[in-house]
């Protein structure tokens, strides 16, 4: 799975977090970091994730 996160419609507001905190994580700058190969184990919570983003700025790939 390749999780991929428009950096430019990405505005930092965390829901992705919530959702899948092993994945996303805001640093010390309050921006968004995140693994872009997670395992598959997490693909669930990687898609709660891409649904609950207020601006669609994460795409799920196989």
């Amino acid at each position: 799975m390749k999780v991929i996160v428009d950096m430019d419609k990405c505005q930092d507001h965390g829901q992705c977090v919530f959702a899948a905190p092993e994945v996303f994580r805001l640093n010390e700058a309050g921006h968004l970091e995140y693994e872009s190969a997670p395992g598959d184990a997490l693909r669930d919570a990687v898609e709660e994730a891409a649904d609950v983003c207020p601006l669609q700025a994460i795409t799920v790939e196989d």
